[in-house]
């Protein structure tokens, strides 16, 4: 949830002059533990949120998405929605998710 002294902090960088991304993906460029699947919870929660991240990138999805096929862009589109739907409340959609400031 975005405090008092967050809306603050923003409102300092929009004055001087300084553009923050509202995206991040700090967890791919500073981890540095073990990339498995199955060996426990904390292990895969965080092999999940790097390969993510990976699959996020911009140089990445600019290839791939070209070669997707509809199906594929399908499955990945619902995928996603129904993990939203699935784990995030209503209010928690708009601020993690779509980044809305007016939530």
């Amino acid at each position: 949830m975005e405090t008092k002294e967050d809306k603050k902090r923003w409102n300092i960088r929009e004055q001087i002059g300084v553009v923050m991304a509202k995206h991040s993906h700090d967890f791919v460029e500073t981890f540095d533990g073990i990339v498995a699947y199955g060996l426990d919870r904390a292990t895969d929660e965080n092999t999940v949120q790097l390969y993510l991240q990976k699959f996020s990138d911009d140089a990445l999805m600019k290839i791939l998405l070209k070669r997707m096929t509809d199906e594929d862009l399908a499955e990945v589109f619902d995928i996603i929605c129904k993990m939203l739907k699935k784990h995030l409340t209503e209010p928690e959609y708009h601020q993690l998710f779509l980044k809305d400031d007016k939530q």
